[in-house]
This record gives C-alpha cells, sequence and structure tokens, in this order.
C-alpha cells in the first residue's frame, strides 16, 4: 500500500512540537505577514527554528506564502523568497502567479506547491501547473471522489496530489473570499479574514400583499447564520481516499489549539495506520467519537460522497465543545507530582483524559489532589489567571513532556 503523508496545521512552533508528537508527518506554517492566516503565531525565527526540528526528526515542512498580493507587497515577497531558498522547507504553498514566478526566481531549489486557493479542479488544471514547475497540487475541497479518482489515474506520475481531509469550510469556492474585506475591511486574501460567514445575519422578506411590509425571517432571537458551513470530516471515507493514492492528508486548523491539534492528528494517524494494517476490519467510528470530542461545529462529508449533499450549512451558528476542553499539558513528569501547564480551570474531582500518542483510547481519571507549582502546599482548584500558569499533580500512569490533557466539563 502506498505511502500517505498526515500534514497537520502549525500556527506557532510548540504547535508544530504538538502535531509531530502526535504523529504528523508534515506540518504546513505561514510566513509572518504572507500567508491566509497572518494572526498565527509564527515569526520568521520561529519559522527556522521549526524547519531544523523538524528536519533533524525527518519530518516535513511546508511554508505558506498564499496570499494574493498587491504591487506593493512584492519586496516583501522576493526578501523572504531568498530567505526560504535558504532555509529549506520541503516546499512553498502559492497560488498567485505573480508570487510563483517570484518563487521561481528567488528560491528555485524550493519545490512549488500549488494551493487550493488556486481552485484546481479538474486534470487540466493538473497537467497546466505540472508543466509550469509545480510538484505538488492541492485540491480544492469541492471536489467529489469520482473526480478525484479521475485525476489520480490519469495525471503525471510525479506529480503529487495533496486534498483537505478535516477542519473548517469557507463559504466561498476553495476560500477565495470578498465577503470579509466587503465587510469589515479585512481581506481573507491577504491573511486576515473576519470570518463574515461565521456571524448571524437578520434576513427580511416583503410580504406579498402588503408591499413595503418587511417581515423577518430567524431561526433564533439572534437571527441566522446562513453563510456558516459545518466543518469537513473524512474520517469515515479514509478507506477509499488511501486506496485511490492520495499522496497528502490535509488537516485545517493553523489557529486552532494545541489540544485540537493533537485530537484531530492522533486521531487519522491511527486510523491511517489501522487501515493499512487490516483493511477489512476498519471500524471509523473509534475515530469519530474522538474527533466529536473537539468539534466546534457540526461535521460533514460535504461534497466527497455526494455533489448534491445539502448537510454542509450550520444555520443555528451553534458552538459545541459542550461535554470537552482544553485541561493542560505535560510540562515535567514525576511519579508523585507532575508539573502541568492548566489551559481551563480545574479542580479537584474533575475528570481529565490523558490523549496518548499512538493511542485512539485516551486514559481517564480523575484529579484527587492538586498543589500549588511553587509552595507544594495542597489546593482545592486553579484557573489560569496567567499565560502559562502550572499546578502539580497525581498523573496515574507514566507521561511524556507535551502530553495533552483533556477535562470533562
Amino acid at each position: 500500500m502506498k505511502e500517505i503523508e498526515l500534514l497537520a496545521p502549525a500556527g506557532s512552533f510548540e504547535k508544530a512540537k504538538i502535531a509531530f508528537l502526535y504523529g504528523a508527518d508534515a506540518i504546513y506554517c505561514g510566513t509572518s505577514s504572507l500567508s491566509l492566516r497572518t494572526r498565527a503565531d509564527m515569526k520568521d525565527e520561529d519559522l527556522e527554528k521549526t524547519i531544523k526540528y523538524a528536519h533533524e526528526k525527518g519530518k516535513k515542512v511546508y511554508v505558506t506564502l498564499n496570499i494574493f498580493a498587491w504591487d506593493e507587497k512584492y519586496e516583501e515577497i522576493i526578501n523572504m523568497s531568498k530567505k526560504l531558498e535558504e532555509l529549506k522547507p520541503d516546499g512553498i504553498i502559492a497560488a498567485d502567479v505573480g508570487v510563483i514566478d517570484a518563487l521561481k526566481q528567488y528560491a528555485p531549489s524550493i519545490p512549488i506547491n500549488i494551493s487550493t486557493q488556486a481552485n484546481i479542479i479538474s486534470l487540466q488544471d493538473c497537467n497546466f501547473w505540472y508543466k509550469n514547475g509545480a510538484k505538488r497540487v492541492i485540491m480544492a475541497r469541492e471536489m467529489n471522489k469520482e473526480q478525484l479518482k479521475y485525476i489520480m489515474e490519469n495525471k503525471p506520475k510525479d506529480l503529487e496530489v495533496e486534498i483537505f481531509i478535516h477542519g473548517a469550510i469557507c463559504f466561498a469556492f476553495s476560500g477565495r473570499c470578498f465577503l470579509s474585506d466587503f465587510l469589515s475591511c479585512r481581506s481573507a486574501n491577504l491573511g486576515d479574514c473576519a470570518q463574515s460567514c461565521r456571524w448571524s445575519y437578520n434576513l427580511y422578506a416583503e410580504e406579498k400583499n402588503n408591499p413595503g411590509e418587511m417581515m423577518p425571517i430567524e431561526i433564533s432571537e439572534y437571527g441566522t447564520s446562513i453563510f456558516s458551513s459545518k466543518d469537513l470530516c473524512l474520517i469515515k471515507e479514509l478507506p477509499d481516499i488511501i486506496e485511490m493514492g492520495i499522496d497528502s492528508l490535509k488537516i485545517e486548523g493553523r489557529l486552532k489549539t494545541e489540544y485540537y491539534i493533537a485530537s484531530v492528528v492522533n486521531s487519522y494517524r491511527n486510523a491511517i495506520d489501522d487501515y493499512k494494517k487490516n483493511p477489512e476490519n476498519f471500524d471509523y467510528t473509534k475515530y469519530l467519537k474522538e474527533l466529536e470530542k473537539v468539534k466546534t461545529r457540526g461535521l460533514t462529508s460535504f461534497y466527497f460522497n455526494d455533489r448534491n449533499n445539502k448537510d454542509i450549512q450550520e444555520y443555528s451558528g451553534r458552538q459545541y465543545n459542550e461535554n470537552y476542553e482544553f485541561g493542560g499539558k505535560v510540562v515535567e513528569y514525576n511519579p508523585e507530582k507532575s508539573t502541568i501547564e492548566i489551559k481551563n480551570k480545574l479542580q479537584v474531582g474533575d475528570v481529565l483524559e490523558i490523549i496518548i500518542p499512538n493511542q485512539i483510547e485516551p486514559y481517564e481519571f480523575q484529579i484527587e489532589k492538586l498543589w500549588d507549582e511553587e509552595t507544594d502546599e495542597d489546593i482545592k482548584d486553579i484557573s489560569p489567571g496567567v499565560k502559562y500558569q502550572k499546578v502539580k499533580i497525581k498523573l496515574p500512569i507514566k507521561c511524556e513532556k507535551d502530553w495533552i490533557l483533556r477535562r470533562k466539563k
């Protein structure tokens, strides 16, 4: 069975480490101001550190330069291209043909991966980008499995294909959206999306027998999220995806937490490995159970199975995570008193789950005691008042640094 790459998001160096710990083969991260997630915490020095760390572990890093650039951006683009030529990431993700032309000139040794923002939906598209120097194409999310299968059977043999398998879906075609710029002067295509599609809107319809009289159309008193999509989840479809020979499976979410990254990456890592070992007995439900614990919206297979699928929109704008939240991260293990960096309030009696790398079932336990990190005094609870606040706790099993704890609400 063909090797397949699990590709995770990394909005910071710390998130990159978590992604690798929980099984990612590669991560993608942005430059400081030239990607579609400019609010991610990845400065130029962090980018250099991330690439070095990944390569020491035999992992890969793809750098996003996927904005649609005005002329005034090109001095910065050229400087960044030269820097990336020195740093040697495993690929640069881009969509704007002007940016791609600059990359060919100033970072000629770095492979170019064509972003999903380029809206690649056909074999013709793939052939065009291959002839123009692309090593990999990242397909539009809007494609179904039959279309993908056709491309995999007919594309140039050494052209790699990447698809999204999990995460947020934009209302726009593969994320090419002007709604945020139009409503809030924050351009999604320059990395500063205000997520206007997630807002609640009030709709009005004119009464047929009363011209000029407007009646509200509401799902709730807060309006309706008519543009807000559910999140993509293709865990059930992994067998089809693996069998058709897709090269890289991508998880969306550079602005998500370390907890989200650990949970989602661990689920897909285990699912991929388990399918390859025993495809006849693949049961997606145990992986879906873990993914359900971290979902922020409803989940959908989008158009992968059915171009007519209507189960896509999240009209109520409802947020999930009602039963679980980020509890903390292991800083240092000690058989008696381990140090934990807390992410939400913890108290004696809380039930926590340890998310174990390369194991789909988490380890559940109840907090029996908490100790102040500085004084070692018994405490009943602790809240995250400052960044990197820590507490001591007795862990029931041996844990490694950076393992993630999930708290049951």
